[in-house]
Order: C-alpha cells, then sequence, then structure tokens
C-alpha cells in the first residue's frame, strides 16, 4: 500500500486510509482466531496508565478546574493535559489555574499544537516551569527539527517535549530521532501505518531508549499498547472518548487511572451500534 500512494504521496489522507486498512486486518484476523487482538501482538503489560487530555483555550476556568479534577479524583488519572498557544499572555494564568485544580502530586502537561515561535515558546517553558509543568507538546511545528532541537536543550530540566501525533510516513519518526529533537514519541495508529506502523514505532522507541505515548483514540490503542514495552501512557481525550461510548459497545473505562483491554472479547473488542449510529447518517 506505502508503494502504491508514491505518486500522490505518503501523508495525510493516504496514510490515514492506510492505517484504517491495517487496523481493521489485524481486528479481522484476531477475530477469525476468536483471539484478542494483544494475543497476537504479545502481551507486555495488562493495563495502560492514562492521562486526561482536554482543557481547551475555549473553556472558562471553572469549566477547566471540573474536567481536570474529575480526571484526578474520580478517573485517578495520573496526569493531565491542557491547550495552550492561543494567548500566551494568559497562558501561565490557566496553567496556575490547571495546577490548583489537581493538587500538588498530579503530572501536568500542556499542548502548543505548534503555535509558538521559538522565543515564545521558550520564555513560556519558563514560566510554566514555575507549576511544575513536565511535559511540553508541539511547542513549535513539528515540522521545524531545528527548532524542536533547540528547544529540547533549552527547556528547564523537569520539562520533556513530546511530538510525533504529525508522523504519518516510515521515515518521519526516525527522522525525529536522529535530530535529537524528541523526548518523548507520540505515535497513533489512525495515521503511522495502524498497528503495523504503531509496532514500529515502539521498536524505534526501544532501539533510541525513548518512551512512548498513543496519541488519541484510546480503544483503538489498547491492544498495542499492551505490546509496545516503553509506552508511559494512552491520550484519554476528553472528544475521542466521548465519541467511542456512543458508537460502540467495549469500549474501556478509565479505572484508577488506566484501561485494561478485555480478553474474553475477539479482536480489538468492539462492537458498532449502528442503530445508535444511523442518526449522524448522510
Amino acid at each position: 500500500m506505502q508503494r502504491s500512494v508514491r505518486n500522490i504521496g505518503h501523508s495525510g489522507a493516504a496514510a490515514t486510509a492506510i492505517s484504517a486498512i491495517d487496523c481493521a486486518l489485524w481486528n479481522v484476523k484476531a477475530r477469525l482466531l476468536d483471539i484478542p487482538l494483544v494475543g497476537l501482538l504479545g502481551l507486555v503489560r495488562d493495563r495502560v496508565p492514562l492521562y486526561g487530555s482536554g482543557g481547551f483555550t475555549t473553556y472558562t476556568d471553572d469549566t477547566m478546574r471540573s474536567q481536570l479534577s474529575h480526571w484526578v479524583y474520580e478517573d485517578g488519572c495520573r496526569w493531565v493535559k491542557i491547550k495552550v498557544g492561543s494567548d500566551p499572555a494568559r497562558d501561565p494564568h490557566r496553567v496556575h489555574v490547571a495546577r490548583e485544580a489537581i493538587g500538588e502530586d498530579a503530572g501536568l502537561f500542556v499542548d502548543a499544537n505548534g503555535a509558538l515561535d521559538f522565543k515564545q515558546a521558550l520564555n513560556l517553558a519558563q514560566l510554566l516551569a514555575e507549576d511544575r509543568v513536565t511535559w511540553f507538546e508541539e511547542p513549535v511545528s513539528s515540522d521545524d527539527l531545528i527548532g524542536l532541537a533547540s528547544l529540547r536543550n533549552a527547556l528547564p530540566a523537569c520539562m520533556k517535549l513530546a511530538v510525533g501525533e504529525y508522523s504519518y510516513t516510515p521515515d518521519d519518526f526516525p527522522m525525529l530521532l536522529t535530530s535529537k529533537a524528541v523526548d518523548i514519541l507520540q505515535a497513533d495508529v489512525t495515521r503511522f501505518g495502524g498497528i503495523t506502523g504503531f509496532l514500529r514505532v515502539a521498536a524505534l522507541c526501544d532501539a533510541f531508549h525513548r518512551p512512548l505515548s498513543a496519541h488519541y483514540a484510546p480503544a483503538m490503542h489498547l491492544h498495542v499498547a499492551c505490546a509496545a514495552p516503553r509506552l508511559r501512557h494512552q491520550e484519554w481525550f476528553h472528544d475521542h472518548v466521548r465519541i467511542e461510548q456512543m458508537l460502540f459497545n467495549g469500549v474501556p473505562q478509565a479505572v484508577d487511572g488506566c484501561i485494561v483491554p478485555d480478553l474474553s472479547r475477539p479482536g480489538r473488542g468492539l462492537d458498532f451500534r449502528y442503530a445508535d449510529a444511523q442518526r449522524y447518517a448522510i
């Protein structure tokens, strides 16, 4: 499939289509064998830690407090992540509100989605270190390898640089690693070649001694996340969790800050609720 899309380009729509087919084929194989998907992949952990992800810049302080405190105190998440970058001048306040909401022990991450330039990102990182932010995701564009590598060296010692969600091709992740532009790799089965692609990234993380984080779509990642040796956590993204629960049976539930595969169900363990989805048909 990768060879067949050379002329139109590997990234974007082609990569996501290939990823969907790959995920489906792995799921079909496991269902035909009547075993859970992780039984094909090789279980290295029986549960996947979560970090709550939302904290959108459009939220009021009260809305953000409610969301973050729910993840920490009710779902048991050890970390949470909020968005920054649309109004850098206000971000230190928002991060301080987040820290107060989750208490002293939970980890606090921020994601700029590439909205900042180098100097903005470095200045913001120094301010956010006061509230013990330990993860800065895409402070500058993920295409700016020189900027990412420079920031990685300049960030406060407590803060790791995370990137990878926009990597689509077999060359993207090796470029991030060899450019020394990342502390924590993020991989997404819906973008980078499906299950097969995720396993390749997991092998790269092993070779380069880098931790791996699964991006978005927790129900899609759960089984392969259980098979990745250096996986640190799974993003428990607000919108994806909501949509998965609307449309599928068998979706994982957060318990004590983790999700656990149901080994009694074949494949990925999901069943599409066609009747519930009918109202959205176009």
